[in-house]
């Protein structure tokens, strides 16, 4: 029986439309002023209710919980894939670092660091 060698997997639509989607808003944001010139106003931002607050702070730990759960119980290559979207959305060589991008991709690796304690143990090991 002949040996098959793998193919190299071509990225799925919806990856490349959220790659597409991260790197526009990478661009759209490196065309933004780091800070306030002199005698400039920003724009004041809608205040955010607080319940309505209080519900995404809900979700958002809902919804990492539940990526947790998935990436506990999914394959190497899907842990792998997922740090390096991090990797992805890390500030590339010669772009000022923002700190919003740093801290959102360093909490991508923690997550699935996290999902580590809840995966079933190597029977090999």
């Amino acid at each position: 029986m002949a040996e098959r060698t793998p193919r190299p997997r071509q990225p799925s639509p919806q990856r490349q439309a959220a790659l597409a989607r991260l790197q526009a808003e990478a661009l759209a944001g490196a065309d933004t002023p780091k800070g306030d010139a002199p005698g400039e106003r920003r724009p004041a931002q809608p205040p955010a209710e607080s319940v309505e607050l209080a519900q995404l702070r809900v979700r958002v730990i809902a919804l990492e919980n539940l990526v947790i759960a998935l990436l506990a119980e999914g394959s190497e290559r899907q842990r792998e894939l997922a740090r390096e979207m991090a990797a992805y959305i890390s500030p590339r060589p010669g772009c000022t670092p923002h700190p919003l991008t740093v801290h959102a991709a360093s909490q991508m690796v923690r997550v699935v660091e996290r999902s580590d304690y809840f995966r079933a143990p190597d029977p090999e090991a």
